[in-house]
């Protein structure tokens, strides 16, 4: 079964024009091994969830940020709030050893599965931090590069959130599934935002709609 995985995540990573090594698509493969064996102990992904859609839905949406990251002109330090089992903070951590990564998890089951696959994946570049982001907030303005969450997806509800740490060279990605979900971000009463790019595309085997928006505080 790793062997097809490891073809399923190759191939899905190639259609979004992402090229995996082989040191990270290891690594990609321990992290699916454990999150299906976690899962059926603890509330990580839908327990109904089977490996080749966790593949697409967790692993390749993480992946898309990739890009974003790769072209960034300053050293990534990408912070992930409410990163659950791990996405995308810890599937790009997997890929970009020279990046840094700050996975904030309330939940401390979830705390301990990603400290455990910190440490088996052999990961120094990625702090893992058992909290909430609002005691944090004023000791890590202006820390972090890029700024992320897949579990916080409204952006009226997340940009107000991650306002107290931005300087304006801060980039904070808006992981979506609806173009309809940027209105008003530029108006909105927490900035003011500016969106300084877009990328839409497709999932690579369901087809699921997603969009990717990069917003500062101007």
């Amino acid at each position: 079964m790793a062997s097809d995985s490891g073809a399923l995540l190759i191939r899905g990573a190639q259609r979004l024009g992402i090229a995996l090594d082989p040191a990270a698509c290891e690594r990609l493969l321990v992290y699916l091994a454990e999150l299906m064996k976690w899962s059926r102990r603890i509330n990580l992904i839908a327990r109904e969830t089977e490996e080749e859609q966790a593949i697409e839905v967790h692993f390749l949406d993480s992946l898309t940020l990739l890009p974003l990251l790769q072209q960034a002109e300053t050293p990534v330090h990408l912070l992930d709030i409410g990163t659950g089992a791990g996405f995308p903070g810890l599937v790009l951590a997997c890929v970009l050893p020279e990046a840094r990564f700050t996975l904030v998890e309330p939940r401390q089951k979830r705390v301990s599965f990603l400290r455990h696959l910190v440490r088996t994946l052999g990961l120094t570049n990625t702090e893992v931090v058992a909290d909430r982001i609002e005691p944090n907030a004023a000791a890590w303005c202006g820390r972090f590069s890029h700024i992320t969450s897949r579990a916080v997806a409204e952006p009226g509800v997340f940009l107000p959130l991650v306002r107290p740490l931005l300087l304006p060279t801060t980039r904070v990605i808006l992981m979506l599934a609806r173009e309809a979900a940027l209105a008003g971000v530029e108006q909105h009463a927490s900035g003011p935002w500016r969106i300084v790019e877009t990328r839409r595309f497709t999932l690579p085997f369901s087809s699921a709609p997603r969009l990717l928006a990069v917003v500062c505080s101007d």
